[in-house]
């Protein structure tokens, strides 16, 4: 007889209890009746015990086993390298290693001359390969844990260079460096970085697939993140309108920009919520079929696409039986993350002190600097790590790369970068420039209309590429225009 105390049920699996076989129709027709009194006087007992009834394990460890898989790697790690072996790979990884010597040069030069010009190009060329190493040790802890959380740790580790930067432009004031620098990065995750893993995949594959319903989520908070940058903007624009003076106008709209920037940290959140724990299942891309590699060409027939989803998913199940080869341990690839943080760090604020120098003869201004240079050399470790893996068929991982880290930058380190301003003091708000307003909107809107059928081509890189050199070239002039006038009317 089972018992009718709810905590002698035992906790497992319902395919794991065992069941006392049925009653015969005389036995249970004679207990029939007695059957509902002893659920309920185990309802009742365990309600006088003030304890809930007990509820299958399965169900109440759901939650948790999503969150679970998502830190399992895609293969065993084979072996663990020595100390010497991964100092050695660090070392070695790149050929951009040769721009490790721009490191003490630009320290050098920043306390003997003061040509702020070769500061700023030694500085650039020195932060180039920290970010590329900064990427590659990213990748490297990535390999021990599950595509998701690899593309999350890219991403965010990906983002300290502009993090940093950031930061040290709004302590020295520099608030247009640092709104032109923040839509500068996504647009270049968005478009370059974006574009080249679609153009690099489609030279070896003629259509490549990944998650639509993941990627149509994606596009929902970028347009969300813009909206909030172009309603402080319609705001100030539509009481100005009005022709009425408003003396509190300004510190309307900084009030505006804190509450937006705590809304869009709460969106955040719940983005990682979703993402990592509740529909972890969305971003699987063990559920994408395979891509689409171009056919041979013979004498007889015209090139023309060859489907072999049967070849790639026989890949894919042939790689997820081997063992992964990482080139750092775990100390050496947590050191090198530290190392070459605390290295972005002093090499940027020394760029950052060059930017004054650099622009006041006229010839490039600050915003385009913030704009385009600056997020390409930030952007460097998404890039490298991005491309090379769209090319070996991970576009998942890459649209996680490269759009992820837009979606980052938009609702975590531009109100991050706003609520540090309000604690300092500092007057930075959402209400950036209406042109790079503007060129944000429609960058994020041809964005959704690339990946909104969840497949790439090269074209579709091509197309992305060339609207991010349209928008550099754009605002090379705007920027010039705009300085021009400012000057002629002071």
């Amino acid at each position: 007889m089972p018992s009718s105390h709810a905590d002698d049920i035992p906790l497992t699996s319902p395919t794991e209890q065992s069941f006392p076989a049925p009653e015969g129709p005389a036995e249970s027709s004679a207990n029939g009746a007695a059957g509902p009194k002893r659920r309920s006087t185990a309802r009742a007992n365990s309600a006088s015990d003030g304890r809930r009834p007990s509820q299958d394990p399965t169900k109440r460890n759901s939650m948790f086993q999503s969150m679970r898989t998502l830190t399992i790697p895609e293969k065993k790690i084979k072996k663990e390298p020595t100390t010497m072996s991964s100092i050695r790979a660090v070392v070695t990884n790149s050929w951009l290693n040769v721009l490790w010597a721009f490191i003490p040069i630009s320290w050098v030069l920043h306390f003997t001359i003061h040509n702020d010009t070769v500061i700023f190009v030694c500085a650039f060329l020195a932060i180039i390969p920290l970010a590329s190493n900064l990427g590659f040790a990213t990748e490297e802890v990535g390999l021990r844990l599950g595509q998701t959380l690899a593309a999350l740790l890219n991403c965010t580790l990906g983002n300290a260079v502009e993090v940093i930067v950031s930061i040290i432009a709004l302590v020295k004031c520099e608030l247009r460096i640092v709104q032109s620098s923040l839509v500068g990065s996504v647009l270049s995750n968005l478009l370059l970085v974006l574009g080249m893993c679609f153009f690099a995949g489609g030279m070896r594959y003629s259509e490549q697939q990944f998650l639509s319903t993941a990627s149509q989520i994606n596009s929902s908070l970028l347009t969300i993140s813009v909206i909030a940058v172009l309603i402080p903007a319609a705001f100030q624009a539509a009481i100005k309108s009005t022709g009425a003076s408003d003396p509190d106008l300004n510190n309307d709209v900084l009030r505006m920009s804190h509450g937006a920037a705590v809304i869009l940290l709460a969106i955040y959140i719940g983005y990682l919520v979703f993402q990592l724990w509740s529909h972890s299942n969305l971003y699987d891309s063990k559920t994408v079929s395979g891509s689409t590699r171009y056919a041979k060409k013979t004498d007889e027939e015209n090139p023309s696409p060859a489907t072999t989803e049967s070849t790639t998913q026989d890949k894919v199940a042939e790689e997820e039986e081997e063992e992964e080869t990482v080139s750092l341990s775990w100390p050496v690839a947590v050191g090198t993350l530290v190392v070459v943080t605390v290295l972005v760090a002093i090499t940027a604020e020394f760029l950052v002190d060059s930017i004054n120098g650099l622009t006041a003869s006229g010839a490039i201004s600050k915003e385009w600097v913030g704009l385009i240079l600056l997020p390409i050399v930030g952007n460097a470790a998404e890039h490298v790590t991005a491309v090379t893996v769209s090319v070996k068929d991970k576009l998942d991982l890459s649209i996680g790369v490269a759009v992820g880290s837009s979606i980052q930058i938009s609702l975590f380190v531009i109100p991050l970068v706003v609520i540090i301003s309000w604690i300092m003091g500092k007057n930075l708000t959402l209400l950036f420039d209406p042109f790079e307003s503007i060129i944000l909107f429609l960058a994020v809107l041809v964005v959704n209309y690339c990946t909104q059928d969840g497949k790439s081509n090269w074209l579709e890189g091509m197309i992305l590429m060339c609207l991010y050199i349209l928008i550099a070239v754009a605002t090379w002039f705007y920027v010039r225009i705009r300085s021009r006038i400012e000057i002629e009317h002071n």
